[in-house]
């Protein structure tokens, strides 16, 4: 079949030019139809005619040439050209097993309280209001935070870098940007301070706000003296404050992973650091033993002494939580006698739902006196294949023989856990849920989160559908493509959307993606195939992006779906005018979006996506 696309003019007298149209339907061929995209529904409506067959196509155009330069002459507005690509609508629905289970929600709650990629969790505490804060890397914007009243029932108050200059991260690889960033609250100053690292980028940073509810956070205010990552900041009861941080080891590294958890003293009249660093920490635990990765740090002063307490193995299934005790904050720190603090590594491989690589954790007390502990954890659906990355966790500490203690050697962490004084909200951060986003508007909603900082604003919001400009850049490249996306919350989950395009060529492309990084993804959507409109399902796993299945369309709009159960990712579509959806391919391998096969720091999202320049599969 022969396509004719007639470009949408966005003005009050578009609808004569659909009538213009209509009127010469006459000169098309039974073999031709007629796309015209409407200014009212946003909508590719689908125009056919059996007519005897007529050499008319070349007269049809000159017409609509003519046409459209007549109308224009006569004040158009900014025409919406054929490549853009329209989503109606856009839903998530996660179904884990391990939220069926009825809770009284009162006096219960649900392990992960953030679910889906939350990493490195930090928090503090102002009065009864607490703040946490999670790692974004290299997504945008940066620096997920929420806000509760109970430690359990959390509300995203956006992010604190959500400004593009706060954040550089031009060709940043997806595993760069923010690490582990740390909140806290000065009383001294009355000023809430958030210290972390952009990695291949500015290095060691902090920014400053009165209020975190306000949103407006001050530009970076850099740190060069501090080197390494995972710096945190903490303000004694004197009015003094100190920076720690991992770095390396003094002199020479004595075997692969040794570092070190090194201090000095910071300013906050100036905002720079004072005097000499030092080291506190020299390896871990047991030097003897070569520890790995001491990171995360945080120091606290609790009843008169000075706790250092960090990750140490490793982001992985030997990840643990160790701690430290001193008289001064400088020093000597010496083990405290229960340690880690908190691990899974001794746990059998075998057992169900099992909740692994815990570690990198953060301490707070409440108004009450009581301490809590958050938490990063991951929730493997086989083997150590996870898609939903590490998540943040909370349980109670217990102290034991002067010494914070999280969950005691060889206890599984809970998925269900008991703390009074609840105050449930419903909301989407964890649990099963559905969120279904329709209308869009502007600005976007804070789930919704791009890859790396955009260079230009090639989105908007028309009629309450989302609109993505093709950009000459695919999700296969180390850049900012068109694609808007949400965090992958579940090991079993759908997602749906509607998507309005016209594929000029077999570089466009537009629809339903679900990403891990640029070579771990599916791409499912619309794209042109032997001069025909196709709705195509790629993967990739590395290097090459290979064809899953591939098919032609009668329209060029059409809702595609995914369906995760674990390793299995299923695909639906249901074109214009259906009701129900076909199966377009079963079984796929979800696991090329774990973090064990792609390897990083990052978790799985799904959203839109538009390219002019996506890559020809193979």
């Amino acid at each position: 079949m022969e396509y004719i696309f007639v470009k949408h003019i966005s003005l009050p007298k578009t609808d004569i030019l659909l009538l213009l149209m209509k009127n010469i339907l006459n000169t098309l061929d039974e073999k031709t139809s007629l796309f015209v995209h409407s200014s009212a529904s946003k909508r590719f409506q689908f125009i056919n005619r059996n007519h005897q067959p007529h050499s008319g196509i070349s007269s049809l155009l000159v017409i609509l040439f003519l046409a459209y330069g007549i109308l224009c002459t006569t004040g158009c507005k900014s025409p919406v050209y054929p490549r853009d690509a329209t989503f109606g609508y856009f839903l998530y629905k996660g179904n884990d097993s391990i939220y069926n289970t009825p809770i009284h929600r009162e006096k219960q709650y649900f392990n992960p309280i953030l679910s889906g990629f939350q990493p490195d969790p930090s928090i503090c505490r102002k009065g009864n209001d607490y703040y946490l804060v999670n790692s974004s890397f290299a997504y945008y914007p940066g620096v997920p935070i929420y806000h509760s009243t109970d430690l359990v029932n959390w509300t995203s108050i956006g992010h604190v870098l959500n400004r593009p200059s706060q954040l550089q991260l031009d060709k940043t690889r997806l595993s760069g940007g923010i690490y582990a960033p740390d909140i806290k609250y000065n009383p001294h100053n009355d000023t809430f301070y958030l210290i972390t690292t952009c990695v291949d980028g500015i290095g060691n940073f902090l920014v400053k706000t009165k209020d975190p509810l306000k949103r407006e956070w001050s530009d970076p205010i850099p740190l060069p003296e501090v080197g390494g990552i995972d710096p945190a900041i903490f303000f004694d009861e004197n009015g003094k404050s100190y920076i720690v941080n991992n770095d390396a080891p003094k002199g020479k590294a004595e075997y692969d992973g040794h570092r070190a958890i090194w201090i000095r003293e910071f300013d906050t009249a100036t905002d720079r650091t004072v005097g000499q660093a030092q080291v506190i920490i020299d390896g871990g635990v047991d030097k003897t033993q070569h520890p790995i990765w001491i990171e995360g740090p945080h120091l606290y002063k609790i009843n008169g002494i000075y706790y250092l307490m960090a990750a140490e193995g490793g982001t992985g299934p030997n990840h643990s939580e160790v701690i430290f005790s001193s008289s001064s904050p400088k020093g000597p720190f010496k083990p405290c006698a229960i340690n880690p603090i908190l691990t899974q590594r001794d746990l059998p491989a075998e057992r169900n739902n099992p909740i692994t690589c815990t570690g990198h954790a953060d301490l707070v007390e409440t108004p009450e006196g009581e301490w809590y502990a958050v938490f990063l954890g991951c929730r493997p659906y086989e083997g150590d294949y996870y898609n939903t990355g590490r998540e943040t966790f909370l349980l109670p500490v217990n102290w034991q023989n002067g010494q914070p203690v999280i969950l005691e050697k060889g206890k599984e962490i809970l998925y269900i856990v008991d703390k009074e004084g609840l105050k449930p909200t419903s909301g989407t951060l964890t649990g099963n849920f559905t969120d279904r986003t329709a209308p869009f508007s502007l600005p976007l909603d804070d789930k919704w989160t791009f890859i790396r900082v955009p260079q230009k604003q090639w989105w908007k919001v028309e009629n309450g559908e989302l609109v993505l400009s093709p950009e000459e850049v695919s999700i296969r490249e180390i850049a900012n493509p068109a694609f808007i996306g949400r965090r992958v919350q579940h090991q079993c989950f759908e997602a749906e959307t509607e998507v309005s395009f016209y594929p000029a060529s077999e570089k466009d492309f537009a629809g339903l993606v679900c990403y891990q990084n640029e070579k771990h993804y599916f791409a499912f959507g619309m794209t042109r195939t032997e001069n025909k409109i196709c709705l195509s399902l790629r993967c990739a796993q590395g290097k090459e992006e290979q064809i899953l299945n591939e098919q032609p369309l009668n329209s060029p709009t059409v809702s595609v779906k995914v369906v995760a159960e674990k390793a299995n990712y299923h695909f639906y579509y249901r074109q214009a005018g259906q009701k129900t959806w076909e199966k377009f391919y079963t079984k796929g391998d979800g696991r090329l979006l774990s973090t064990h096969a792609a390897g990083g720091f990052t978790g799985a999202f799904v959203g839109m996506y538009a390219s002019g320049s996506h890559p020809f599969a193979e």
